[in-house]
């Protein structure tokens, strides 16, 4: 029983050596893991900051870098700081502006390693991506340091297969004086194939659009990167925008959502794309409209400035065209006795609209029914220069238009004009008569627009039976009328009195006869949209007849 007690503790003592001994080595094998990894940490600090300085041929400074072997090589490093290439380059030197920050970074790579062969990582994540784009410049390559080995001489390699970041901004400089960068916020981004050489990288891109606020969903190749100037790098992908709030820029709203492709570099960016505004609207007033565009664009990546080379639109049922360019303006102070000016985008557009109704762009400022409605071509030159004023105030138009088989809804308008068609056509008695087709006229003349203020220094408006020409403003914003003019009529002024009265005008015809026509009528047009006033001076005629005991002679007016 005794030697069957001391056989047991043998045995257990002996298990207890093995168990300890088992748990000595394991420390040892642990302190000595630790102390190479400690001691490869810097190899591989220094790995890949060569990596990154010969693949941008800049100087690079990491402020950590750290690494374990829980389940293959995990290794992470904070505060990375790249150069624009060609540090020796005066104008660079004066910067102390990095080209590329990163906040953190991390990969993972299993322990598997061929001499002579790249070590391959499929995966690197990064987080806190800064980029400031540089305008283009003589970028000189930095020269390799003297400890950089040449690739393919030994040294170990590092080849990468995706990458992936969250929460990186991209800053281009536009190259301009007191010219703020265009700035990107990116949510998410994905690159691919980062190790195809020649080809660039794929890419997969959520970002959010500063103005008009919206999300951009985008997906295409990038690259591959030009050392010596960024912006030649190649570009090229498909794009969606969606719930773009027009609200941001003032007096206009809706939300807009557009798709499309791009192709060229960062410099120079064609684009192909559609876009739709189901509720564009005035913020002013007025009603929605569905807004759909389609445009040829070149687009320089560096400072914004956009070249619309084609844009075809359609808004209700109109059609148009334009063309021109959208530039960024840098804000300038007031010094000097020159006045300041504010920054932002300065548009200036040719228009040409053909196949449009007029009152798919009143029905944009009136709530209610259009004032008038008919076909309408026009020619025009658009300008919006930046300011905070709302856009329909900062609109500048000059142009012509044309408008065809008009009518106005107001029916008191549209009683007084054809009253005045029935008169010129020597018919007076057939006005207030009911007709199954009403009196059409069309319009044509040049325009101005400035202030929320429409000038027309020369419309003519024609009518069957007289030719009227006016001349006058017209308010967008409330919609003031103030015009003054004449109606020259076919018809003579006997036939236009008609009656009694008008066979004692008859002898008086010849001297009421002027350019061309058989009588000239003065005429007013005073009031609101709303509430419009037409006047036409019959009374100024009737004046030179002999007048019934009782009766006295007068204007007559309308509205």
């Amino acid at each position: 029983m005794v030697e069957a007690q001391g056989s047991f503790w043998r045995r257990r003592r002996r298990l207890v050596w093995i168990g300890g001994t088992l748990l000595a080595v394991f420390i040892v094998a642990a302190v000595a893991i630790d102390v190479v990894l400690h001691r490869a940490e810097p190899y591989l600090h220094a790995l890949v900051i060569e990596e990154l300085e010969e693949r941008f041929h800049a100087k690079v400074q990491l402020d950590s870098f750290h690494v374990s072997l829980i389940d293959g090589l995990w290794a992470e490093g904070r505060g990375l700081r790249i150069w624009p290439p060609g540090e020796g380059n005066t104008e660079i030197a004066q910067s102390d502006q990095p080209l590329i920050r990163l906040a953190e970074f991390r990969f993972h790579a299993p322990l598997h390693y061929e001499p002579g062969k790249p070590f391959y990582i499929s995966l690197v994540q990064l987080e806190g991506l800064d980029i400031d784009v540089p305008p283009k410049v003589s970028f000189s390559r930095a020269t390799p340091a003297p400890h950089q080995q040449p690739r393919g001489t030994g040294a170990l390699q590092l080849q990468v297969g995706t990458i992936e970041c969250t929460r990186a901004r991209l800053a281009i400089e536009t190259g301009r004086r007191d010219s703020a960068p265009l700035v990107f916020l990116i949510a998410h981004f994905k690159l691919t194939g980062v190790n195809q050489g020649m080809r660039g990288m794929g890419f997969e891109a959520e970002l959010t659009n500063p103005r008009p606020r919206g999300t951009v969903h985008s997906h295409g190749r990038f690259g591959p990167w030009s050392v010596d100037d960024p912006g030649a790098t190649p570009i090229a992908g498909q794009y969606r925008f969606e719930h773009a709030d027009l609200s941001s820029f003032k007096g206009i709203a809706g939300t807009l959502k557009s798709t499309g492709e791009y192709e060229g570099t960062l410099r120079q960016i064609t684009i192909d794309g559609d876009t739709e505004t189901p509720d564009f609207r005035l913020s002013s007033g007025g009603q929605a409209m569905n807004l759909r565009t389609r445009f040829h664009a070149l687009v320089d990546g560096m400072n914004g400035d956009t070249r619309l080379q084609t844009v075809a639109a359609t808004l209700g049922h109109s059609h148009l065209t334009a063309e021109g360019d959208v530039l960024r303006v840098p804000a300038r102070s007031a010094a000097n006795g020159k006045p300041g000016r504010p920054g932002g985008h300065d548009v200036a557009l040719k228009v040409n609209v053909a196949g449009a109704r007029i009152e798919d762009f009143l029905r944009l400022a009136a709530r209610g029914e259009p004032l008038l409605d008919g076909a309408l071509t026009m020619q025009t030159y658009l300008h919006v220069p930046p300011g905070a004023d709302p856009v329909a105030r900062r609109m500048r138009l000059n142009g012509k238009f044309a408008l065809a088989d008009a009518r106005f809804t107001n029916k008191t308008i549209q009683d007084r004009i054809e009253e005045l068609s029935m008169r010129g056509q020597g018919k007076p008695k057939h006005h207030g008569a009911p007709s199954e087709t009403q009196v059409r006229s069309a319009m044509q003349g040049n325009f101005k627009m400035a202030n929320d203020v429409v000038t027309l220094p020369d419309l003519r408006y024609v009518v069957p039976g007289a030719e009227i020409d006016l001349k006058g403003d017209y308010g967008v914003d409330g919609g003031a009328l103030d015009f003054t003019g004449k109606a020259k009529m076919q018809a003579t002024i006997s036939k236009i009195v008609g009656g009694w009265k008008g066979l004692l005008l008859t002898p008086l015809d010849p001297f009421f006869e002027k350019e061309g026509a058989g009588t000239v009528v003065p005429l007013t047009i005073k009031g609101t949209r709303q509430n419009p006033q037409l006047s036409i001076d019959f009374g100024r005629l009737k004046k030179t007849v002999p007048q019934r005991p009782g009766e006295s002679a007068g204007t007559h007016r309308g509205g």
